[in-house]
Formats: C-alpha cells, sequence, structure tokens
C-alpha cells in the first residue's frame, strides 16, 4: 500500500486553498472533519462513487488541507487545522462559519 504525499504548507497558495474549498463535497468534507477530528473516506463518502470521493481527497490533500494516513485496509484523515491556520489565518473559521 502506498503513502500519500502531504505539501509543506509553505508551498501551498491561496489560490489553490481557496480552490479546493469551493467544492460543496470537499467544503462538506473538511466540516465534517473538524468535527470529528478524523474519520476514514468511507465516513466521508456520503453515498458517493469512490472514484469522485478518490478526485475530492486528491485536491484537498494536494492543498495541503487533509492528511490521509494509512490504517491496515482504511484510509484515514484529518483536517490540517493547526497548520493551515498558521499558513492561513482565519480561513478555515471563516469558511467553516457559513451554513449552504
Amino acid at each position: 500500500m502506498r503513502n500519500y504525499a502531504h505539501p509543506d504548507l509553505a508551498d501551498v497558495t491561496i489560490e489553490h486553498a481557496l480552490h479546493a474549498l469551493s467544492d460543496p463535497v470537499r467544503l462538506d468534507i473538511v466540516r465534517q472533519l473538524d468535527r470529528a477530528g478524523e474519520a476514514s473516506c468511507a465516513a466521508l463518502d456520503g453515498g458517493r462513487p469512490k472514484s469522485s470521493m478518490s478526485h475530492h481527497f486528491r485536491v484537498l490533500r494536494s492543498a495541503g488541507l487533509v492528511h490521509t494516513r494509512i490504517a491496515g485496509v482504511q484510509h484515514m484523515n484529518t483536517l490540517r487545522r493547526e497548520e493551515v491556520d498558521k499558513r492561513f489565518p482565519g480561513l478555515l473559521d471563516a469558511v467553516l462559519g457559513v451554513e449552504v
């Protein structure tokens, strides 16, 4: 099983982070992770196809928002809240505070 690449947040632009948060599915994933702390991909899929969810997680990882670790056959995800708050102060509070 391969490990996932996670960018250094110093290399992530605000545009990249905002793009990742602009999709309602990805925003919902980030909201759920903010509440839960850690969750498997299956717990966050909302009945969506695996291929679609793989794409969304890849976008969130490449934007530095989510960390994915492999635990046996599960992929466990966490929001990189502390790191994102340091890089983009107030971004997650602003975005997560808005209900759609």
